[in-house]
């Protein structure tokens, strides 16, 4: 015997309220990140240019982790404005 197959209805497990506020900390803890790497980054140039003893392999590691990171976080704000642009295209 075949029975249907059960779909379950799903209910929002947090408010909106709620939503956004995670939505909000998890956006300012990837802007942290992004600047965290940004200024690793410039103090290991630094030092490389001011003629300390640092691997010159380790502050292009360094620069390409900023580097890669910035690309990211552009293209995820990328993605965000153009899906807020296509919401505000939506007719109500």
């Amino acid at each position: 015997m075949v029975r249907p197959f059960e779909t379950k209805v799903s209910t929002p497990t947090s408010t909106p309220y709620e939503a956004q506020k995670s939505f909000s900390s998890v956006l300012k803890q990837s802007i942290e990140n992004l600047n965290k790497t940004q200024l690793q980054s410039d103090a290991m140039t630094e030092k490389l240019a001011r003629g300390e003893n640092v691997d010159l392999h380790q502050v292009m590691i360094a620069s390409q982790k900023a580097s890669i990171t910035l690309q990211a976080t552009m293209e995820v704000r990328n993605k965000v404005v153009e899906a807020y642009q296509e919401m505000m295209r939506m007719q109500v």
